[in-house]
């Protein structure tokens, strides 16, 4: 019988964390396929990853491969995938154990109802193990809880809030018919993992569990600022896909539509915000020629984003105030969020 849950996890140099993310699903073993994707890894990503092959060979399966990045390692284990959902599990991250049976009762209801729903929306945690502190992230205000709804049932998202890699499962089949590319040796395609099959999804289900536990704080993950800033091409090349790739004036539903455009202006948000704070001229006129792209290339978006009022974000004050005004000001006022808020 297919199983009800494909998971992949992308591993590059992993040998400190595999093991916990892999132990993780265990518990679900006889309904789990757990594809370990080594992306060309150095160390013993590979020698752990075949332990845990030869230990359960009808749960855990092994894909290697040269190193492509993270995106194409997820597409590598979406390729190998058979079960009727799939999912991503970062390697240093861990999926929940109690969450996860709950989680598995709702896609066994999904399988045996025969219509699955298209994605199904779980909770996340920020487990900021550095810093001892965890942050629960849910969708109590935009979703309807623990049953059946379509777009026209979804409200609208507060800023800051949105459908992140680690609250979505996708029904395979779908992910597979969107016929979806995600840049090789690029971080950040998370974002295009989601916004690329939600242009298709119809049907979904919010389940109120935190699945999900997302490791942050170290020094050299990929969404430190520092690290980010590092990599702002990458960034900047993923904010792109998502405003060409997306044909957003052609999706009929009007919560669909909106949803994606908000989509589309939080990431130009983190974009501009990695820019700004950086403090140098170069980054400043790079954002303000990104902003000015946008504007001759997609004014719909632009115009989407000028129109919101100025205490949703700062690129509409960016853009009207002088910059010896606005500059300075965003900047305070991301310290002093930071400070209250649990952020990568």
């Amino acid at each position: 019988m297919q199983k009800l849950l494909s998971v992949a996890i992308p591993c590059y140099n992993s040998q400190e964390y595999v093991r916990h993310a892999i132990e993780s699903l265990l518990p679900g073993k006889d309904q789990i396929e757990i594809i370990v994707v080594n992306d060309g890894s150095t160390d013993d990503t590979q020698k752990i990853a075949e332990e845990y092959a030869g230990r359960y060979p009808g749960t855990v399966r092994v894909v290697t491969k040269e190193n492509g990045g993270h995106g194409d390692a997820v597409m590598a284990g979406l390729r190998e995938a058979s079960g009727l959902y799939f999912r991503v599990l970062d390697s240093d991250d861990w999926l929940d154990e109690n969450a996860l049976y709950i989680f598995l009762g709702t896609l066994k209801k999904m399988r045996d109802s025969g219509n699955p729903v298209d994605l199904i929306i779980t909770n996340y945690v920020h487990e900021n193990v550095m810093e001892k502190r965890s942050c629960s992230i849910n969708y109590h205000k935009n979703l309807p809880i623990n049953r059946r709804f379509s777009w026209d049932e979804v409200k609208e998202f507060e800023m800051g809030s949105y459908l992140l890699m680690h609250a979505t499962t996708f029904r395979t089949d779908l992910l597979v018919s969107c016929n979806m590319e995600l840049p090789k040796h690029t971080f950040y395609v998370d974002h295009l993992f989601v916004s690329y099959p939600l242009v298709h999804v119809e049907s979904m289900f919010y389940l109120d569990v935190d699945l999900y536990r997302y490791f942050i704080g170290r020094a050299d993950q990929s969404v430190n600022e520092n690290v980010m800033l590092q990599r702002i091409g990458m960034q900047l090349e993923v904010n792109r896909r998502m405003l060409y790739d997306l044909d957003l004036e052609s999706i009929g539903n009007k919560s669909k539509r909106e949803y994606l455009y908000y989509y589309v202006e939080i990431l130009s948000l983190i974009t501009i915000t990695i820019l700004l704070r950086s403090g140098t001229k170069e980054n400043e006129e790079l954002m303000e020629s990104f902003l000015d792209e946008i504007k001759d290339n997609k004014p719909n978006v632009y115009d989407w984003i000028m129109q919101k009022p100025f205490y949703r974000h700062p690129i509409r004050p960016i853009r009207i105030l002088p910059r010896f005004i606005s500059y300075p000001t965003y900047r305070i006022s991301y310290r002093i969020a930071r400070r209250h808020f649990v952020f990568n």
